[in-house]
């Protein structure tokens, strides 16, 4: 029996991403040469748009475009795509479909595909980086005079809050999340609130926005009743962040994201945000 049938092929080098957020893992990573294919939705890093052909959006995917580009191994993400990933495996195409909901599975999957791809040491140093980042802005967070009470809206019609990853990064901003009950839902469906007034009920101090994709339009606020009353309406604690930021579990989250509402966070309490460089 020859080596090569006994040692394998070894790790992969044809990669296709069905999401953001492995692209970005990789290219942090410096292996963004394995990538033969990513989503129409990536924006980070951006010059994955320009360097990688686009084979899928989230819950579409040229299934012929993939196999086409002969990859060893495809990328995906949740029980969204997993129609998707089923045609892929039956051409006979190796997937692996990631399925983090968490601040900790997201530096999972960074350590885990680090080591699929033969490269831990990699995984596990951009882990690290991330983790060292978020211990320094929960430091600093812990030292604000209060903590800002956060609602964070992920949908406006219906409401629907933000998934678990979110409402921990919110804590470790600085904040308390006000439906910090819901984030062990998986489904969207489970976070779906039952009207405006479920939020007045939690009295927050800050609203976030980020509308998974659509642009946050402040006029739907002054249209919920009693809306405008509220403090953090009064007050102008009203803030957007950029969902292709936030909601990507991926290193975005876990750098820019939370770094984002930290800041938002000193600002309302009158505290001293982290200072992080990268």
């Amino acid at each position: 029996m020859s080596e090569e049938l006994i040692r394998g092929g070894g790790p992969p080098r044809r990669i296709v991403c069905l999401t953001e957020e492995t692209t970005e893992v990789l290219y942090r990573m410096g292996e963004e040469g394995r990538i033969v294919g990513i989503s129409a939705f990536t924006v980070r890093p951006p010059e994955a748009r320009r360097d990688k052909p686009v084979v899928s959006q989230f819950v579409k995917a040229d299934v012929e475009k993939i196999a086409a580009l002969e990859p060893d191994l495809v990328l995906g993400f949740s029980d969204l795509q997993a129609d998707i990933c089923a045609a892929l495996i039956r051409l006979g195409i190796e997937v692996h479909c990631f399925n983090q909901r968490s601040v900790g599975e997201i530096l999972d999957v960074v350590r885990r595909l680090g080591a699929m791809i033969g490269e831990p040491e990699k995984g596990r140093t951009l882990a690290l980086e991330m983790s060292d980042g978020l211990e320094r802005i929960a430091m600093a967070g812990a030292r604000f005079p209060f903590r800002p009470r956060v609602y964070f809206e992920e949908w406006p019609d219906p409401l629907i809050s933000g998934i678990r990853w979110v409402s921990e990064l919110i804590e470790i901003a600085g904040g308390e999340d006000v439906f910090s009950e819901l984030r062990g839902a998986r489904l969207a469906k489970e976070r779906t609130l039952s009207g405006p007034e479920a939020v007045l009920s939690r009295n927050p101090d800050v609203y976030l926005a980020s509308w998974c994709g659509r642009k946050f339009r402040r006029d739907y606020l002054d249209k919920r009743p009693g809306w405008t009353e509220a403090a953090f309406m009064k007050h102008e604690r009203v803030f957007e962040i950029e969902s292709s930021t936030i909601l990507q579990p991926g290193p975005g989250a876990l750098t820019d994201g939370v770094l984002a509402i930290h800041r938002i966070l000193a600002q309302v309490s009158g505290g001293t945000p982290a200072t992080l460089t990268r």
